[in-house]
Order: C-alpha cells, then structure tokens, then sequence
C-alpha cells in the first residue's frame, strides 16, 4: 500500500504528509483482484482529498495495474458484471465493453484455501508463458457462451441459464490453465468444495483467476445458506473459509468526513 502511495504523490506533483488507516481488505493473491482495489482505492482517496479529478484507467497503468485484464478497473468503476476486450497492442488496460447489473437476489459463494495462494509476480508471468496458445474451437465456445447464453441470461434474471453458461467457460478455462495450476482448480479442497455444491444445486461453478478461491451462485440468501451448512455440516469448512456475499451493483464509493 505505502508504494502506491509513494507513487501517486510522484505522479501527481504532491508534497505532503499522509496517513492510510486500512479498516478492512480482501486476501491479496486469492484471485480477487485485491491489488487493482487496493491500488485504485488509495489513489482515488488521495485525488479526493486534494480536489483533483478523477482518473482511474491513468492510475492504474501509472500503479502497474490491468496489465492483464481491465475487470478490476470496470468493477472499481461501475460494479455489476463487466467484460473487457482482452490486451491488445496498446500499452494500456484493456478496454471495457460490457457492464450489466446482477440481480440483487443472487448470491455468491466463495470458497477459500487458507493454506495456498494463486500465481503472481514472476511466477504468474511464467505460467502464461508456458501456456501453449488456446485452440480456436475452445476460445470461440467461450465467446459464444458469454454472448449467446451468459449475458442474455443475466438480462433476464435467469440464474440457471446464466449459471450453466458460467460453469461451461469455467471448465473451458479450468482445463486450459490446468498445466500451471495442477487441475480445475489450484486448491484440490477449493475442487473438492465446488463439487459438493454443485450437487447441492449450486450453479455457476468456478474459479477466481489463479484461485486458490473457488466461487457459485444461489439464488438467494435462504438458499445460498443452505449450501454452506451442507459444505460446514461435511466439515468442509475445517481447512476453508467460506463466505457468502451479496453483489455490488456499484462502484466505490469515496467520502470525505
């Protein structure tokens, strides 16, 4: 955190003192996307305070941040579900293309290893690296799931179309990533977790980026707990911490007291 600070005050020409009191944050290296939050949550406090507009998309490139992917800076930004285009030539984060409201029912369940950590740094570079190229028939069945069953299901608020949608690219890139990541899933107990509750009737099944956190959808909050007395109930939750979380239809909300 203090390095981004470091660099903000550089950036933007400032000369004063500081203090950052971080109340509550998200594991970093869990396939969150911590880093780009924390990142862009120091450096839009900071523009705050000192009246200047605002400039995710310059930050983050200026924080070394959506080198990969633009999610991070879309659901900073806005919330919801957003797409972007993919890293092209430019050296900026990729553009985003698509931002949709989740329905404010749903729920999402996320699975963690304690004990493990995803690919990051130099190790997350080599791992792309060794990466053979993704065959054109499994990259064209993901955009056809995303375009022509995902979002038209979430347009409609229909969970089990969208979840079936979400749990076929889920698999398509749980394979395709399976050579850096030992299988699925980076955490075989994360995998373990997944497939109790997808016989529970969760949907939507996956992986957060390089895991280790695994993710599903319910429908609501009854249910939602349902699935995670089963998972408890199982002892499952011995060596994982679970968590059921709401959607966030927004984006970050910066105040001044």
């Amino acid at each position: 955190m203090a390095r981004y600070l470091t660099k903000m005050c550089a950036h933007l020409g400032l000369s004063g003192h500081y203090a950052v009191d971080i109340a509550q944050a998200m594991p970093s290296h869990a396939g969150l996307g911590s880093g780009t939050q924390l990142a862009l949550a120091v450096a839009a406090a900071l523009r705050r305070l000192e009246g200047l507009p605002d400039d995710l998309r310059g930050d983050a490139q200026h924080l070394e941040r959506g080198a990969r992917s633009g999610i991070g800076i879309g659901l900073f930004s806005q919330g919801g579900l957003v797409i972007d285009g993919g890293r092209g030539k430019r050296a900026e984060p990729p553009p985003l293309l698509t931002r949709m409201p989740v329905p404010e029912a749903w729920r999402v369940l996320l699975v963690l290893d304690r004990d493990r950590a995803g690919l990051s740094g130099p190790q997350e570079r080599s791992a792309f690296d060794a990466l053979a190229p993704m065959n054109p028939s499994v990259s064209g069945a993901i955009c056809r799931l995303v375009l022509m069953q995902a979002l038209p299901a979430l347009a409609e608020a229909d969970l089990a179309g969208f979840g079936s949608a979400i749990t076929a690219i889920q698999n398509h890139a749980g394979d395709y990533f399976a050579p850096s990541q030992g299988g699925r899933f980076t955490s075989p107990l994360v995998g373990d977790a997944m497939r109790v509750l997808a016989q529970a009737g969760a949907t939507g099944i996956g992986q957060s980026s390089w895991g280790p956190t695994g993710f599903a959808f319910a429908a609501n909050d009854s249910e939602a707990n349902g699935l995670a007395l089963n998972l408890q109930q199982r002892g499952m939750t011995k060596r994982l911490d679970l968590l059921v979380c709401r959607v966030l239809n927004h984006g970050a909300l910066v105040t001044v007291a």
